[in-house]
């Protein structure tokens, strides 16, 4: 038979083992929520650089800080239902890698902090107020993909310097391309240059779209034309048709050059965003940086197959060539 002080002690000890358990309990890790644009494959590098700059600050992926990743494939339907999932789940911060998905994520929340890794026209799309001052829930990092138009035009006609009638071709569903198509159209106007917009409806449009008789094609960048960067690359060479684009990526798997931001630089500043929300920034006070380092990408791969001889002075002021 237990006695009365025996009783009391045991009573006393039940009630305050809990206690002690939830104590001794890990603390709840913050979590990022990763909206990737397309798949983990073609995203590879960047998130890569991503979570290697978190880890140089101290967030180290299972230890430190959860990362919970999901990938839209290029579709927009899907950006939707991953912001909401997010949402659900209370994310602490929600990391987005394009301008959709950014997009996506500040439908579905004006409470949770979101930091976009890139984005084409920032303030322009109605994601932030301002650069200086993006105000509400996100902040990020621009490509400044419009502002280089004009540069990008320019590299091109070095390399086909008999530049007559230009294509471009955009998505019409991105919101950023109206005012990337309107700096092409002006710089191609300076040049004596003819243009043709061709606007993809869907990703089924872009074959129809090689018809065109043009001499060159300008791909506008964004989350469907990243999706379907081999099948751009694929029909241009079988068109025998030069191309210029926004990013490597689309160099890699076949077109002919890219001028734009480095994009792995952009994800690393984007990392440093997302560490300082985990310690308590807000947004709102976080300006839009601009990009400081830009590549020219050159595939002589190709160059050869279209039987383009790249000028040696643009070979020398490439910061990376395909061979």
């Amino acid at each position: 038979m237990i006695g009365r002080r025996e009783f009391i002690t045991l009573l006393s000890g039940a009630a305050v083992w809990p206690i002690t358990a939830r104590a001794q309990q890990s603390p709840k890790l913050p979590i990022i929520g990763f909206l990737g644009v397309n798949t983990p494959a073609g995203r590879n590098q960047l998130t890569t650089a991503f979570v290697q700059r978190l880890r140089d600050l101290g967030w180290i992926e299972g230890r430190t800080v959860m990362i919970e990743y999901r990938w839209g494939e290029g579709r927009a339907a899907r950006y939707a239902e991953i912001a909401a999932e997010f949402v659900r789940r209370k994310v602490d911060v929600i990391f987005t890698d394009g301008t959709a998905t950014a997009l996506a994520a500040k439908q579905a929340t004006s409470l949770i902090p979101i930091v976009f890794g890139v984005a084409g026209d920032p303030l322009g799309t109605g994601l932030v107020a301002s650069l200086a001052r993006p105000g509400g829930n996100v902040t990020g990092l621009s490509n400044q993909a419009a502002d280089l138009a004009a540069k990008r035009l320019e590299l091109l006609r070095e390399i086909i310097p008999n530049l007559h009638r230009l294509g471009i071709m955009a998505y019409a569903g991105y919101l950023g391309a109206k005012q990337e198509v309107s700096e092409i159209q002006t710089a191609a106007h300076t040049l004596g240059v003819e243009v043709s917009v061709f606007q993809i409806q869907r990703a089924e449009d872009i074959a129809r779209r090689f018809n065109g008789h043009v001499d060159a094609l300008y791909v506008v960048g964004d989350s469907v034309m990243h999706a379907n960067r081999l099948r751009l690359s694929t029909l241009a060479l079988a068109a025998r048709l030069p191309t210029i684009y926004v990013h490597r990526d689309y160099v890699e798997t076949g077109g002919l050059m890219s001028y734009g931001a480095n994009l792995e630089d952009l994800f690393r500043t984007a990392a440093e965003y997302v560490d300082k929300i985990l310690r308590g920034a807000k947004p709102a006070d976080l300006p839009v940086e601009q990009p400081t380092k830009f590549d020219l990408v050159l595939n002589l791969i190709t160059a050869k197959a279209l039987g383009i001889e790249v000028p040696a002075m643009l070979l020398a002021r490439a910061d990376e060539v395909i061979e």
